[in-house]
């Protein structure tokens, strides 16, 4: 016997406003037992607010939200949201441990947190499991984070899991086991889970329904996904359909203003306004991006470049030198949130010239690359806080674009945000690479890679480098068998 199909979230005609600013329209979503949802929409269509709202972060205006479990009264619900949401000082154990203690003064002894870590990391990742349960949560890498914050919510036994982009991390066979672990979940446990990601292909692996809101309403309820097309899911987000044309390559082969990257395992020598891919799990390209962004002096690699040092030795020499960063963290490594959008977009020039305050002309300035970069900002003095977490993004691509750079390091600038962002973003890039600006851009979407960069420097999950892949030898096959990782 089947167990019951339960209707656990059932959101009615949903209304929030943040001011003026109306965010949620009257927007309708449920989620049933035994279903994985996929949750889908454009930066700023109101997929958070929504979240935020059915667990209880922030209040609706008006509208109608019921929950029922086959256990109590309410369903227990768990969130993995984008950003990690872990304790730095507490252990792994600690972490996973903290949600099981029945009030702030409870306390989990460290046996019994262990056993309760180990059961949840071994679901998705056992030698993560064996290895790492009282490391603390500061020394894991962002994608060994990730797994901590999957497995702490799938630890509470909940019936509800609503998961933000929680793969965009993780290696193939991470990924992997993750899908399974909630398949499993799904078949056993008759959970209902919500996944919101922007990667159509890991949507047709997990998910069998799938909701997508434009502009603070429903465009499509709850459809499954045998029944839409990806240029008709893309279509009903809003977003413009996208061409599938490959970029022409350029003939890079002037040695003038080269820089030669000398690495442990080879040296890779990167142009003048080429666009160089870096493509593997974080072990790899993070200590790469280190070196270059002036905060890893103990990196295993150095530079070789005429007026360069071997080792930038800070970010603010290395703003100095011409290189620019853009980091995919836009909460802790990026988005400066006390501070309104014109001090965020001219953030690095003030580091580079040793000033504080804003010109006239910078606000004219300020608000040209803000139309440009179509940033959906009521003023430049708003709070980031204000725009969503793909807007955010675009904030700090715009801090480069003014600035005379020699090289910009992006690293992971497209994680979270939707088709539409995506593409303003690459063509950004393009941009500057045109403009003579040398690219090294690590994502962990390998198919962006293979659309954007003129060479793709592939580690493996050890970190170490595996091969430069020129374009010729350019697919998605290639990159996974070299990164162990497929996106």
């Amino acid at each position: 016997m089947s167990p019951p199909d339960i209707e656990l979230i059932s959101v009615k005609n949903l209304h929030k406003s943040f001011g003026v600013t109306k965010v949620l329209r009257g927007l309708n979503f449920t989620v049933r037992s035994g279903q994985i949802h996929a949750l889908l929409g454009g930066n700023g269509a109101g997929k958070s607010t929504m979240i935020r709202i059915i667990t209880g972060g922030i209040r609706k205006d008006d509208g109608e939200i019921t929950f029922s479990s086959s256990n109590a009264a309410e369903p227990k619900i768990a969130v993995v949201h984008q950003e990690l949401a872990l304790l730095p000082d507490l252990s792994v154990a600690e972490n996973i441990a903290l949600v099981h203690a029945a009030s702030g003064r409870s306390i989990v002894r460290p046996r019994q947190q262990a056993e309760i870590a180990h059961a949840a990391l071994s679901l998705i990742d056992p030698q993560l499991a064996a290895r790492d349960l009282h490391l603390k949560a500061s020394e894991l890498s962002m994608h060994e984070g990730q797994i901590v914050e999957i497995a702490r919510a799938l630890s509470t036994g909940a019936e509800v899991l609503l998961l933000d982009e929680p793969t965009a991390n993780l290696t193939a066979g991470e990924t992997e086991r993750l899908f399974l672990v909630l398949r499993r979940l799904v078949r056993e446990k008759n959970i209902g889970i919500v996944f919101v990601s922007h990667r159509m292909k890991e949507i047709r692996q997990l998910c069998d329904v799938c909701t997508i809101i434009r502009d603070g309403l429903t465009a499509v309820d709850a459809a499954p996904l045998s029944t839409l097309t990806d240029s008709e899911i893309v279509h009903q987000m809003g977003q413009p359909a996208h061409r599938d044309e490959q970029r022409k390559r350029r003939n890079i082969t002037t040695a003038e203003g080269s820089i030669m990257l000398k690495g442990p395992t080879g040296d890779v020598l990167v142009r003048k306004g080429q666009i160089l891919g870096l493509a593997g799990a974080p072990a790899g390209p993070s200590q790469l991006i280190a070196l270059l962004n002036g905060t890893g002096r103990a990196s295993r690699w150095s530079i070789a470049a005429e007026g360069w040092p071997s080792h930038p030795l800070s970010p603010r020499q290395a703003i100095d030198l011409g290189i620019g960063y853009v980091s995919g963290d836009r909460h802790t490594k990026g988005v400066l949130a006390q501070l309104p959008i014109v001090d965020n977009v001219l953030a690095s020039r003030r580091i580079r010239e040793r000033r504080y305050w804003v010109h006239g002309e910078e606000r004219n300035e300020c608000m040209e690359l803000v139309q440009r970069l179509k940033l959906k900002a009521g003023s430049i003095w708003d709070l980031p806080g204000t725009l969503s977490g793909g807007n955010q993004q675009k904030l700090l691509v715009a801090r480069w674009l003014a600035m005379p750079l020699k090289l910009v390091v992006f690293e992971e600038p497209t994680r979270g945000v939707d088709i539409g962002t995506k593409r303003d973003i690459y063509g950004l890039i393009r941009t500057m690479a045109e403009q003579g600006t040398t690219v090294v851009w690590w994502s962990t979407e390998n198919v962006e890679l293979l659309e954007l960069c003129d060479e793709i420097l592939a580690f493996d999950t050890e970190g170490h480098a595996k091969g430069l892949l020129p374009p010729d030898r350019f697919n998605e096959d290639a990159l996974a068998d070299l990164t162990g990782m497929a996106a």
